[in-house]
């Protein structure tokens, strides 16, 4: 009987898991997509140069960061994608999310400041993975966005 009633609350948390998952993961693809949208005159360059004929006032350096983390049903469908191999899908939504999202937030900052465009951007990541106190494997993910704003001669 007590088995039972650990599947029934893991069956159960799995379902929240996966609901409440999976609504604020489109709700969060859908904002991104809205703020992207506005931010679109804002230029992003991941080369070095300058384009031709660009004349600014000064540079700034800009960033964006931001940490995503897994739900339930993330982590139980990587374990259980973990046991057989092979790519785990389950957190490349997690990874576009987290890419969108820094990238965003350097637009944002480019903005705040002035700037029309930004160059040699660099997207940096890095895994926030260990609860020592709960003996568990969590996976999170920061990712750091940042560049050189170019502000316009004319806003300077």
């Amino acid at each position: 009987m007590e088995l039972l009633i650990q599947l029934g609350i893991f069956a159960t948390l799995l379902m929240i898991g996966l609901v409440f998952g999976r609504l604020s993961e489109r709700r969060h693809f859908k904002r991104l997509a809205e703020r992207e949208a506005a931010l679109r005159d804002v230029l992003v360059f991941a080369g070095r140069t300058l384009p031709p004929d660009a004349a600014f006032a000064r540079t700034d350096l800009v960033s964006g960061s931001v940490v995503i983390g897994e739900d339930y049903f993330k982590r139980i469908a990587a374990i259980l994608k973990s046991l057989v191999g092979g790519r785990l899908t389950v957190y490349e939504s997690v990874m576009d999310r987290g890419r969108r999202e820094a990238i965003v937030r350097l637009k944002e900052d480019a903005r705040r400041r002035g700037a029309t465009m930004v160059i040699n951007v660099r997207l940096e990541t890095a895994s926030l993975a260990e609860d020592r106190s709960k003996k568990q494997q969590l996976f999170s993910a920061e990712f750091l966005a940042y560049g050189t704003a170019l502000v316009p001669a004319r806003d300077a």
